[in-house]
């Protein structure tokens, strides 16, 4: 008898401590919980709130995270505070937050959440008067070469339509959208001056509209562009640029050969109309969906630069234009092809600000 219950409570220990042991396991290997903050868009609204979250669900993919968005009531940094506050007490650590109107958001929240760590992606913490900056250790600000993905897109689409006239719409005039327009223009004055093309863009059909938001007024833009003879129109406007998108659809859909240049991720499926051709000759990326991703794969790594400020440029792919579209010739391709290789090189420099030369 003595032996059976000996035997017994031999199992009894074995059973606790395989019980035990599994629940430490468990804790030692529960995933990161990655978080994201939308902006004023929508989570597919083919700019940052779709590149970022895309890039967040290709690591959970690849790793051991769990992923959640929210979106706010409101575009006010009281708005944006409260999310974070709630993905905090659900116990999320790791937070993303797309675009410069975070930046204010995130310098409070990172002294807020001093235990959470915060990717800002285009922008730097700042407080509410621009007085002070600073990107705590637990945050990373990260920026983008605008201007060199900017420069290819000139360039490819300056080298498919070889002659005529294009534009520009912008949204708000902030830096982002400068460094764009500025690198735009260098790439169509690089193909006229250096591989012979013919391409007229005048200062009235460089626009910024004002906002990100208002559709109305990128379609009566693109309209009043197209109507000069403008023939391709780079939009780096968000929802306004959705409404030039709109305009070039529905005149191609009555036979005009019209384009937009695209902007931030490859909005080619958002030019397509008549369910087989698009009206995106190509895009000016940049890659936000591989910075979310590398700075989640930093983290788990134990190698997240907190307190550092990124640069995200052709040197390490962070921009660049699609690698295929149907709308490029195969001969353009190449062509943008090496000059982005040239870029990465440095045997091209794209200047970063307006009335800058190309060296």
């Amino acid at each position: 008898m003595k032996r059976v219950v000996i035997f017994l409570l031999a199992i009894m220990f074995i059973a606790n401590f395989a019980f035990a042991g599994g629940d430490q396991e468990g804790s030692s290997s529960t995933s990161l919980k990655v978080g994201m903050v939308t902006d004023s868009g929508s989570i597919d609204d083919k700019s940052f709130n779709q590149g970022t979250w895309e890039g967040i669900l290709e690591a959970e993919k690849d790793m051991d995270i769990t992923t959640k968005y929210l979106k706010p009531v409101g575009t006010t940094e009281a708005d944006y505070v409260k999310e974070i506050g709630n993905l905090y007490d659900a116990g999320f650590r790791f937070m993303v937050t797309p675009g410069f109107k975070f930046e204010t958001t995130i310098f409070v929240a990172q002294d807020k959440y001093p235990d959470a760590k915060f990717v800002l992606i285009d922008g730097a913490p700042h407080n509410a008067d621009y007085s002070v900056f600073n990107t705590a250790s637990n945050t990373v600000s990260i920026f983008f070469a605008e201007h060199e993905s900017g420069f290819l897109a000139g360039v490819a689409a300056a080298l498919q339509i070889k002659e005529g006239e294009m534009g520009l719409i912008g949204g708000m005039e902030i830096p982002p959208v400068q460094k764009f327009n500025w690198g735009f223009q260098q790439g169509v004055a690089y193909a006229n001056d250096s591989l012979g093309t013919k391409i007229v863009l005048n200062a009235e059909n460089i626009i910024y509209q004002g906002t990100f938001s208002d559709v109305a007024a990128g379609q009566q833009l693109a309209a009043q562009m197209y109507d000069k003879g403008v023939s391709v129109i780079f939009t780096a406007a968000g929802g306004v640029g959705v409404g030039a998108i709109n305009e070039a659809k529905s005149r191609a859909k009555a036979g005009e050969e019209v384009w937009i240049v695209g902007v931030d991720v490859d909005q080619y499926a958002d030019g397509i109309f008549d369910g087989k051709k698009s009206v995106i000759l190509t895009s000016a990326m940049k890659r936000i969906d591989i910075a979310a991703y590398d700075m989640i794969k930093a983290e788990l790594g134990g190698t997240f630069p907190g307190g550092e400020t990124l640069i995200f440029n052709a040197a390490n792919d962070g921009v660049s234009i699609p690698a295929k579209n149907p709308n490029l010739d195969s001969s353009v391709e190449s062509k943008v092809g090496d000059i982005f290789d040239m870029i990465k090189s440095g045997a091209i420099v794209v200047a970063a600000e307006q009335g800058s030369l190309i060296k």
